[in-house]
């Protein structure tokens, strides 16, 4: 559909290699609502190109009235990403270009327990829970208050360090919970 769309567009801008230009040099994947937009600046009529202007900005502010559009800056994105750092989410591309993946985090427990396992269960200020999957003993007991850092490990795993003491294997829970 997203492909007829455009099609339509270039159809009707055909006369103007400009337009042709415009629309080729638009990223994959752009909604149509804003390819509409932006191929506006091709007309070369001043009235029409006004009237063209007027008439798609008008679609984009009622597709983000109807959320059947939503806009984001690259500020929210990254917070986004900070928010689901450990959880599995499928590729959808809403989140920009993946190839600015989030290494690690950093944060403060606000409670900690113990999985089934007898493994710690670290939960975090900004509500992340994280369960320790590995048996590794560790030296100092992590408390409320403790600076944590999560870094993504070899093959989607993932490594907790409390104070930065040697870390330890752990899972995000995507359920965040009160602990003791």
């Amino acid at each position: 559909m997203r492909a007829l769309v455009m099609i339509c567009c270039g159809w009707s801008l055909a006369g103007s290699g400009m337009a042709n230009a415009q629309a080729s040099a638009l990223p994959p994947g752009l909604p149509p609502q804003f390819g509409k937009l932006i191929n506006c600046s091709s007309v070369t009529d001043p009235a029409e190109r006004l009237a063209c202007f007027d008439r798609e900005a008008a679609n984009v502010a009622n597709s983000v009235r109807r959320n059947d559009l939503v806009v984001v800056d690259r500020a929210a994105v990254r917070s986004s990403k900070r928010t689901l750092f450990g959880l599995p989410v499928p590729t959808l591309g809403i989140f920009g270009n993946d190839q600015e993946e989030i290494a690690q985090i950093e944060g403060v427990i606000s409670s900690v327990g113990r999985n089934r396992d007898g493994g710690y269960l670290i939960a975090l200020a900004d509500g992340a829970l994280w369960s320790q999957t590995d048996d590794r003993p560790v030296a100092v007991a992590p408390r409320r208050g403790d600076r944590v850092t999560v870094k993504r490990g070899a093959l989607g795993s993932y490594m907790l360090s409390v104070d930065r003491q040697p870390g330890w294997k752990v899972v995000r829970v995507s359920a965040p919970g009160r602990l003791r």
